[in-house]
């Protein structure tokens, strides 16, 4: 039985529950000649509820193209929702998504997506998820404003983009983008980090970033403010950008430091180039440490101790890092207390 979105909202008290499906690559061939130019079909949260939703025996399901399936919490006084808001679910806006999705400063043309306005969160995961060639809109508790549908619209839209084009599988790919993004310590870039530090997400907040419209950007940052701002990135632009021409650059040349602050010692890494010694400059232009290079994953790391040639500690303040003899900017780095 399929039901309106009106009579499903007035059924809000009673125990639905449901488990949800993603369409895959099953629809991609019929995705790039349908409706949409950019392959990317947006179905909104009453076309969601008529076409992929059915109440069976008093749980509703939401079931797409492919066969799986989540569980939907229909009622905010669900034991589930900890937060129960205003007392209503509030669905993203089909319009505001749409001017989302047409002010992405991106080449979409390879890209095939399915977008679901979900009337209802679901029960394994509250929040909005993306897969290849799928994107779940979870709704809110309270209004969303269309900065917030902007934002996490185009931070979505941003794992569809790695999936396609940067995969997992495409290790160069990310070990690339790790060094340009100052990321490649696996300690504390990795698939289990905290949220905030998992590198499929700072790449999903890169592409909101660089690529999205103002409103999608209006809180002014990232969520980790612990890295360079994506904009602050030398390369970090022309890398995405080169992944939807199928022609990403064969090497990232800037020179990249982690932890940056930091209290301590400290590396660097540099995909391609030649082997030199790093050397380590005062404000002053006073050469004060340097750090030989050893050979990592086609490219080269530097190790600093923190500590200045004659084994001193160095005051708090900031210092700046070349390669000898090359004509590259130098890195600034800041020693923190």
């Amino acid at each position: 039985m399929r039901l309106s979105f009106a009579t499903l909202v007035t059924l809000g008290g009673a125990a639905l529950g449901a488990i949800c499906t993603a369409a895959l690559a099953a629809r991609a061939d019929e995705l790039a000649s349908g409706a949409s130019a950019h392959g990317i079909e947006i179905h909104g949260a009453e076309e969601t509820l008529r076409d992929f939703c059915r109440d069976e025996d008093g749980i509703l399901w939401l079931v797409l193209p492919g066969g799986a399936r989540y569980e939907l919490v229909t009622s905010p006084t669900d034991p589930a929702i900890s937060n129960q808001g205003d007392g209503a679910f509030h669905p993203f806006d089909e319009h505001e998504v749409r001017a989302a999705l047409a002010a992405v400063r991106y080449s979409l043309a390879g890209v095939s997506a399915e977008v679901f306005l979900l009337p209802y969160p679901r029960r394994a995961g509250f929040a909005s998820a993306a897969g290849p060639g799928l994107i779940l809109l979870a709704p809110g508790v309270v209004p969303l404003s269309a900065e917030h549908q902007h934002a996490e619209f185009t931070h979505e839209l941003g794992h569809v983009v790695h999936l396609g084009f940067m995969p997992d599988a495409a290790e160069s790919l990310w070990s690339r983008y790790r060094v340009l993004r100052g990321i490649s310590d696996p300690m504390v870039y990795g698939p289990s980090a905290r949220h905030a530090d998992r590198p499929h997400e700072i790449f999903a907040e890169d592409f909101r970033a660089l690529f999205g419209d103002a409103l999608a950007n209006a809180s002014g940052t990232i969520e980790n403010v612990a890295i360079a701002a994506p904009r602050s990135v030398p390369g970090l632009e022309a890398f995405l950008l080169a992944l939807a021409s199928g022609n990403p650059p064969a090497a990232v040349s800037s020179l990249v430091a982690f932890p940056n602050p930091t209290r301590g010692a400290l590396s660097f890494r540099r995909s391609g180039g030649e082997a030199r010694p790093l050397d380590l400059f005062d404000v002053a232009g006073r050469l004060v440490a340097t750090a030989d290079a050893a050979p990592a994953g086609g490219g080269w790391t530097w190790r600093w101790d923190g500590l200045s040639s004659g084994g001193r500690a160095l005051a708090p303040g900031v210092l700046l890092a070349r390669l000898r003899g090359t004509s590259e900017p130098a890195v600034a780095i800041t020693l923190a207390r």
